[in-house]
């Protein structure tokens, strides 16, 4: 523990995908792992560092098919660059090998090999003892603009899927999180993530990734506005009002939340490359921030008795779609590592 933080827990990690999420031919030219890793490593506030990251299992980043040799490779990097692994992101969608959680019986089949292939390599990485902590990430790979043709047999069908890919991953002895965002089909609203987790019924293999700026929009009904918590004309000024919505959202996902984004937003949504409109991500210093991180991280960092849940062993900075100027820069990392610095003070442990 750096003599700059008052805890040892969580650990700090920073996310690799915002490399290449929403990066390609009719937007920024994707930036390379061993970049990211460099910008990862190289960030230091007041003598504290990242302790690690969570890494995309899709190329140019690390191959979904990586060998054992391969692994092996990647492990040694992050050694050398005194990082650690932890969850992992599986390329469950259409463009990167995958398909439709509530898909055919292919697409549907095309997913769970994905999921399959990335338990194995986060198993692996265990193995190579390069990662002891973390998740593999996964959503429904469906736009909500599809799901609402038969609500009720497409969150039937997803959760299906959801609860072979448990049988999956605990066959590696991995937990899955399925990440919420208002572009993902049954996982649009707070209310839809909780329907299908109880669906699945799966609670030690299948939980939920909170990540800050995505979540907020469940507060604003975006894509689903019979789940808003505030008023269409939301005056933003009114920072008490957000913070009691984004706590009651907060507060139905929590017991399933075991994976978590620190992250900022400033009310808007935003689709770049192939990624469908979502939450934006911010700087967290951007002063358009709606949130106050270090403030409302606490609403899924702490239980309802205002303990720290110690459901994490680490927590993940996620800026996809971040500018590539702005990525290439040592400031916004240290200014990242910052906030996350504050947030692990405020709610983390020993």
């Amino acid at each position: 523990m750096s003599a700059s933080t008052s805890h040892a827990f969580p650990a700090l990690h920073n996310a690799m995908w915002p490399g290449l999420v929403g990066k390609g031919p009719d937007s920024e030219p994707p930036i390379d792992l061993d970049t990211m890793l460099d910008l990862t490593a190289n960030t230091q506030v007041n003598g504290a560092k990242f302790d690690g990251v969570d890494l995309f299992l899709s190329l140019p980043h690390t191959d979904i098919d990586s060998s054992d040799d391969d692994l092996a490779k990647l492990a040694e990097k992050l050694a050398s660059k005194g990082l650690r692994a932890g969850s992992l992101v599986a390329p469950v969608w259409g463009g990167t090998g995958g398909g439709s959680a509530m898909g055919d019986a292919e697409e549907r089949g095309r997913f769970l090999t994905q999921v399959r292939k990335a338990c194995r390599i986060g198993q692996k990485l265990r193995e190579l003892g390069i990662r002891k902590y973390g998740v593999v990430r996964i959503d429904s790979a469906a736009p909500a603009g599809e799901w609402v043709a038969d609500p009720e047999g497409n969150t039937k069908r997803i959760a299906e899927t959801f609860g072979e890919a448990c049988t999956i991953a605990e066959g590696f002895g991995e937990r899955l999180a399925a990440e919420g965002e208002i572009c993902w089909a049954g996982m649009h609203s707070w209310r839809r993530n909780v329907q299908l987790l109880e669906m699945v019924g799966r609670p030690e293999t299948l939980g939920f990734q909170a990540d800050m700026a995505h979540t907020m929009l469940f507060t604003m009904g975006y894509n689903a506005p019979e789940d808003s918590l505030l008023p269409p004309d939301f005056d933003w000024s009114q920072t008490e009002q957000l913070h009691e919505a984004y706590a009651r959202m907060a507060s139905a996902l929590r017991p399933w939340m075991i994976d978590f984004h620190v992250a900022q937003n400033d009310g808007t949504v935003k689709g770049e490359g192939s990624h469908d409109k979502t939450g934006r991500h911010c700087p967290p210093c951007d002063p358009n921030g709606k949130l106050d991180i270090v403030r409302d991280a606490g609403a899924w960092l702490r239980g309802a008795d205002g303990k720290p849940t110690r459901a994490v062993q680490h927590i993940c900075w996620d800026g996809c779609m971040f500018p590539n100027a702005v990525m290439l820069s040592p400031k916004t990392w240290e200014d990242v590592l910052r906030a996350m610095i504050a947030v692990r003070d405020a709610h983390g442990w020993n």
